[in-house]
């Protein structure tokens, strides 16, 4: 899912965060992947953005801040891009 999805935009920089590759603006992650051994997950850290996808996210396993995805044939590329231009997006502070 990562080598798949395009960075947010400019402005943001690819870091190791909390061992996962992640996307941060101004020192702070905003979106992170994580390849666990039962799913691929998103962490999106932004809660605004977050919040205004809740419906989407139809069949997965979804946690405060967190989209699990069972099998990497199940993830939803156009709903990981999305997730990624309205991070981009979004202004203000995230969540750390």
């Amino acid at each position: 899912m990562y080598e798949r999805a395009p960075p947010p935009a400019q402005g943001f920089t690819e870091v190791m965060a909390y061992g996962m590759p992640a996307y941060q603006r101004g020192g702070v992650a905003e979106v992170a992947f994580a390849s666990q051994e039962q799913c691929v997950s998103l962490y999106v850290m932004r809660g605004d953005v977050h919040n205004a996808f809740a419906e989407r996210p139809v069949g997965q396993g979804v946690g405060k801040s967190c989209l699990r995805f069972r099998r990497p044939g199940s993830v939803d590329l156009d709903l990981v891009s999305d997730l990624l231009r309205a991070t981009a997006a979004a202004s203000g502070p995230a969540a750390q």
